[in-house]
């Protein structure tokens, strides 16, 4: 089992930069795969990037591919979610997640473990 608790959300203006951070803790072999979505209001959650757990291969959806960046601490016990050049669009409820299994994916039927998400909002 992974427990996982997200931070850094906050508000911003356009063009700006926020950093998220994921704390994992929990059974390692739970989290080979991590990754971040997001789910604006009246909208389906998606798939924002996601990461092996040790950071040795990122995957991004397109409306974020060039300004977003995931990545994992040393340990791995960590994840973080550096965001540049924010869009309105960008606003939402961030969500990480992890799954056991080691494929990166942007679906949320293949993650397991949730966080109870962090609020974004780009004015």
């Amino acid at each position: 089992h992974v427990q996982l608790v997200e931070s850094g959300g906050g508000s911003v203006q356009a063009g700006g930069s926020l950093r998220l951070s994921c704390a994992a803790s929990g059974d390692g072999y739970s989290s080979s795969a991590m990754g971040w979505f997001r789910q604006a209001p009246g909208k389906e959650r998606q798939g924002v990037a996601s990461i092996y757990r040790g950071g040795s291969s990122t995957y991004y959806a397109d409306s974020v591919r060039g300004r977003f960046t995931i990545s994992t601490d040393t340990p791995a016990t960590t994840m973080y979610l550096q965001m540049n050049n924010l869009k309105a669009e960008d606003s939402a409820i961030y969500y990480c997640a992890a799954t056991p299994a080691r494929r990166l994916s942007l679906s949320t039927t293949d993650f397991l473990y949730w966080g109870q998400g962090t609020q974004v909002t780009v004015s």
